[in-house]
């Protein structure tokens, strides 16, 4: 089937009954569906998948969007200690994700073998090394986290007065790992929307103790920027403590129990083998953003400031489509496992046309209206013009992230995770951060050199990557 073929499944003009039935399955993914994605209408298993995956993803970004709305209040040295503190949890969310990336690609196969009990047992073997991973982080990054912080180029007010943010984090990263291995357990196995509502609990708290917190307001102790941390952890380590029971009582698709625990090396040695092309994608991704922000802090904390609020609504607008990836993973691992490799592809395919469509609309918005998004988060001139120039500039090459996600995740699903990294060490490594250093500091354009870089160097990872796709040798993957 082509994709003009598949694309007929979408009516451009739906009738009443189309609308009828895109509701009921937007409720029915809402609320959480049985469905055997491996069978069926192909659009309808992308849309059950992709919308409690957007969601998920929009929970995820507010935690940070609610953070730094709050944090901004206090001045631009806070908002660049946030900044520079989620540069530094990017190591942890590289290696959350590969984990999680790994944990995907089995447990989906696995589904799709219909082989629940197996699925179970590598759910177990992924938390057991997620818990360990996190504590080995935990420690150091809690003893020299101003140590960090002098590194990346921090002001000494934000290392002497402000360094607290970044240890209470650090130290507590455990919260952030375990979201995202378990996360992608239920995702993975076709419960996405089980993942969305975990996070929507974590954010409602977070939300609730964050001004509580910063600020003293009834009860609560006045603890500044250290309040942020406090919060924002302990939402995330209550959603955690859901997921977990749910894994136990939950009766979901994966059910923990007894005969699970203990420890199997030979699954770790596959998440091991598998997550370690992730982490490595993953960590050339963020040390090429530690590497950027490192350039971007020659220029001053306001310019900092700027780009820590552009990133954080960037990220905010990618996440669901992050969410809409992600669906592609599953199906990729499931459909391959189910022995059909034809389907694993053209829901590739469709779900890219459907995230290009979706950040073409949403780039052409942040490209003519970036003001108004920056505005909500602060007035200082000098922070404003940074955030402004980044977000419009980055915002130029929405149109090629959306297809590049799709097609990074596509990879991973099926469990080859060696084929991006070297995409992304020519993308990121290669061209991305000599092309910023050039640019920002031998060209004359500043901070806007780095905004350029980051635009070519996603727009060549993306046509590499769709070059390779083609080609097809992801489907023979085994794991």
């Amino acid at each position: 089937m082509t994709l003009r073929k598949s694309m007929n499944h979408f009516s451009i003009i739906p009738g009443k009954p189309a609308i009828r039935s895109f509701f009921n399955d937007l409720k029915e993914a809402v609320a959480g569906t049985e469905q055997d994605f491996t069978e069926g209408k192909l659009s309808r298993a992308i849309l059950l998948l992709s919308i409690p995956a957007v969601l998920e993803m929009i929970m995820e970004s507010i935690f940070v969007i609610v953070d730094i709305f709050f944090v901004s209040k206090l001045g631009s040295d806070a908002v660049a200690t946030v900044g520079l503190t989620e540069t530094l949890l990017t190591v942890v969310y590289a290696i959350s994700l590969g984990l999680a990336t790994a944990t995907t690609s089995l447990v989906s196969r696995r589904i799709g073998e219909k082989k629940h009990d197996q699925a179970s047992r590598t759910a177990v073997q992924a938390i057991l090394t997620g818990v360990i991973v996190s504590v080995i982080i935990a420690i150091p990054g809690a003893i020299f986290a101003k140590d960090l912080l002098d590194l990346m180029g921090a002001s000494p007010v934000i290392v002497n007065e402000m360094s607290g943010y970044a240890t209470i984090v650090l130290a507590g990263n455990i919260v952030v790992m375990m979201l995202f291995i378990i996360n992608a357990i239920f995702r993975s196995a076709g419960d996405a929307a089980v993942a969305m509502r975990v996070l929507f609990i974590g954010n409602l708290i977070n939300m609730i103790l964050d001004p509580c917190l910063l600020f003293g307001i009834g009860p609560f102790p006045e603890m500044g920027i250290e309040g942020a941390a406090v919060a924002t952890t302990t939402g995330r380590g209550i959603a955690v403590l859901y997921q977990i029971w749910l894994l136990l009582f939950g009766k979901k698709r994966i059910e923990i129990s007894v005969k699970h625990f203990g420890i199997d090396f030979r699954i770790i040695s596959r998440l091991i083998r598998i997550s370690l092309g992730s982490i490595g994608q993953n960590l050339i991704g963020t040390s090429s953003w530690i590497a950027l922000v490192r350039i971007i802090s020659i220029f001053g904390s306001e310019i900092v400031a700027g780009y820590t609020i552009a990133i954080r609504i960037i990220n905010f607008i990618l996440l669901p489509s992050w969410g809409i990836s992600n669906a592609a993973s599953t199906l990729v691992g499931q459909n391959l496992g189910a022995g059909k490799p034809e389907r694993a592809e053209r829901s590739v395919m469709i779900t890219g046309w459907i995230n290009t469509i979706l950040l073409g609309i949403v780039g052409i918005i942040m490209v003519v209206f970036p003001e108004t998004f920056i505005n909500l988060f602060i007035n200082d001139q000098a922070v404003l013009k940074a955030g402004t120039d980044c977000l419009r500039i980055i915002s130029m090459g929405f149109i090629v992230y959306g297809l590049g996600m799709v097609l990074a995740n596509s990879f991973n699903g099926a469990g080859d995770t060696t084929t991006p990294l070297m995409i992304n060490f020519f993308a990121y490594w290669i061209i991305e951060i000599p092309l910023a250093y050039f640019l920002a500091l031998r060209s004359g354009l500043n901070e806007n050199g780095v905004f350029i870089a980051i635009v070519i160097a996603e727009t060549i990872m993306t046509l590499t990557a769709f070059m390779v796709f083609r080609r097809g040798r992801w489907k023979l993957k085994e794991v």
